[in-house]
């Protein structure tokens, strides 16, 4: 759904603009609660959180280029912000999310640089508060564990997609460039995009279950949620007694960690070796039919005024590196290099929020080994 440069008229992308930016900027000091805690407890999550975010920017930008056949002749991607939202905050999700977006933009001339604003509120801060409303009323209700986990974010996910279609068309009502019964784009924009929420809403649930099921401390959604911890007893695993709290894993003796929950370097790093095969060799299989967007542009119209991207001449436009003829070999690549770049990106930003964060919250605060 990256919005490309001529979809949105010049005043309509700087009020668009205007709004992501204040998102962001409140993103910032939300992200810093999120991944500093105020609490002991929460304090270690942050800790935990804070590499996690760059992986997750990084794994949706991956997750990003695997386009999957939706109907005859059109595609499409996931979103990301319900993942985001769910295993880091959707402070620190609408982040991810800006990250992914403004390197797409920038580097692989991927979504307008004028609708950078449009593209940011529609893709990373509709779908982040649309999402993370709805799986948070959901678990609230359903019983907990991971079963409920895992409903609430498949459906908050499906719900998201055609949220932000209909967000967009509302930003395409109001400043669209050509001149199509916003009725007809509605209709359309909806309708296609219900189906990408579908396969957005499977790879959330089982991305957001297969965090669970090694380490659901990490997960932001899942906290505060009675799940069943292993402990290896003498050599065999035996459930933890049932306490009030989840307990922190770095609070338990070192003999205790191993056993079901492996370390989050582990995790990150298995993340990461996952986001690079998916960008550098899962990326070649991905269907090359026009998303929901562009073909919803194409059929109706709304494409008429489309412009060059400004990056157009970027080395790595259009997902592929400039002089490399193999098509295969260019775009994974290009892949590779987008998943680096992201995650530290990613990661730096969310660092040195959290560093200002504990550096504002207690300067004398010593770090405590995790």
């Amino acid at each position: 759904m990256h919005v490309p440069d001529g979809f949105i008229n010049a005043p309509v992308s700087v009020g668009a603009g205007v709004v992501a930016a204040g998102a962001v900027a409140v993103s910032l000091r939300g992200a810093r609660r999120e991944l500093g805690g105020t609490s002991h407890a929460e304090g270690h999550g942050g800790e935990r959180t804070a590499p996690l975010a760059g992986l997750v920017a990084a794994f949706i930008f991956a997750v990003q280029m695997l386009n999957f056949p939706v109907a005859v002749g059109t595609s499409g991607h996931l979103l990301g912000g319900a993942l985001a939202a769910i295993l880091v905050g959707p402070y620190t999700g609408v982040l991810c999310l800006s990250v992914v977006l403004l390197m797409q933009g920038i580097l692989f001339a991927d979504g307008g640089l004028t609708a950078l604003g449009v593209n940011i509120t529609v893709m990373g801060v509709v779908t982040v508060v649309v999402a993370y409303a709805l799986f948070r009323g959901l678990v609230r209700v359903l019983p907990r564990g991971r079963r409920a986990i895992a409903a609430a974010s498949f459906a908050a996910a499906l719900i998201s997609v055609p949220a932000a279609a209909t967000v967009f068309t509302v930003i395409y009502a109001i400043g669209g460039t050509t001149d199509v019964p916003v009725g007809k784009v509605l209709t359309a924009m909806v309708g296609v995009h219900v189906l990408i929420g579908i396969g957005e809403a499977l790879i959330t649930m089982l991305t957001v279950g297969a965090v669970v099921a090694v380490r659901p401390d990490l997960v932001h959604g899942a906290r505060g949620l009675a799940a069943p911890l292993k402990l290896r007893v003498g050599g065999e695993l035996v459930d933890a007694p049932v306490a009030a709290r989840p307990v922190p894993v770095a609070a338990l003796p070192h003999s205790l960690r191993r056993g079901r929950y492996p370390h989050p370097r582990a995790v990150w790093a298995t993340g990461l070796v996952t986001a690079l095969v998916l960008a550098g060799f899962g990326s070649f299989y991905a269907s090359s039919s026009p998303d929901g967007l562009e073909k919803v542009a194409a059929d109706k119209g709304i494409d008429r005024h489309v412009e060059e991207h400004a990056a157009k001449d970027s080395p790595l436009a259009d997902y592929g590196v400039k002089d490399i003829s193999d098509a295969r070999l260019s775009g994974g690549l290009a892949g590779v290099i987008g998943v680096g770049v992201t995650v530290v990106a990613g990661t730096g930003i969310v660092w040195s929020v959290r560093r200002r964060r504990t550096t504002h919250a207690d300067p004398t605060r010593v770090p405590e080994a995790v």
